[in-house]
């Protein structure tokens, strides 16, 4: 392995293990935790297909007239992510995006899909982003997530996109949604078909293919330049940390829904 990525996977370990062990799994044990958890996941689902598209942009050619790719193993990946996030396939053989996958779950446990669709209907383009997370109604955590992921954007560095992506998400979320389906088991699968099919979805699409080819794409994009490599591992390091404060601000919620009970 490289040894930049090997140390940036040495530097976030530590910040990995506290996601990984969180304390959030342990209360996911009923229906109302699960609608809690996906009421604030979903933001993280939404604007992870922002910075697939905006590596899109940046690494492969989606302009007129068209030229080629730099790297057409890159863009082959990018545009495969592409495809997979935007245009899946549910478990009835319908193309759907992952966002639509995710809210059709939503929907099935009774989770409220409102917030998350008004959200999007005040979002206009990039320039406004920030704007408009600061002046939303979302919860602090929430705020901080969608900052972080579009200053990043905004800074049109691609190699610190492509980080958070490698580092602060797509290498990730096998390990997070194992955990999710081991501590939410209680709830028979076959009542919500929809949740367990995107579960093991991304489970199975993320972690036995997309891991690897993220790696060479952030190897290709810092190559040699030390400079490069250290921004990647601090934005990855913010990514981590940035989940953790969402993670622990689901965990209250949820403690907070069981007092209120």
């Amino acid at each position: 392995m490289n040894t930049h990525i090997q140390n940036i996977e040495n530097q976030t370990q530590n910040l990995r293990d506290q996601l990984t062990n969180h304390r959030l799994y342990k209360l996911l044990n009923d229906i109302h935790d699960i609608k809690i958890f996906m009421e604030s996941h979903i933001y993280a689902v939404w604007d992870f297909m922002s910075i697939v598209k905006s590596l899109q942009n940046e690494l492969t050619c989606t302009q007129v007239p068209w030229k080629p790719s730099k790297n057409p193993r890159t863009a082959q990946f990018i545009n495969e992510i592409v495809l997979g996030e935007e245009t899946d396939i549910d478990q009835n053989g319908n193309a759907i995006s992952h966002f639509e996958m995710y809210l059709q779950a939503m929907k099935e446990v009774g989770a409220n899909t409102n917030n998350i669709i008004e959200f999007l209907k005040q979002i206009e383009n990039l320039d406004n982003i920030i704007n408009t997370i600061k002046n939303s109604p979302l919860k602090t955590a929430q705020k901080i997530f969608l900052n972080f992921t579009f200053q990043t954007i905004l800074k049109k560095e691609i190699h610190q996109t492509a980080a958070i992506f490698t580092f602060g998400r797509e290498d990730l979320i096998p390990d997070l949604f194992i955990e999710i389906l081991n501590k939410s088991n209680k709830e028979n699968p076959s009542k919500f078909p929809k949740l367990y099919y995107y579960l093991n979805r991304h489970i199975e699409v993320d972690g036995d293919h997309h891991g690897p080819l993220a790696l060479d794409m952030i190897q290709e994009l810092c190559g040699n330049d030390p400079i490069k490599w250290q921004q990647s591992l601090e934005v990855s390091q913010k990514a981590l940390e940035s989940r953790i404060k969402l993670w622990d601000e689901i965990a209250d919620a949820i403690t907070q829904d069981r007092l209120s009970r």
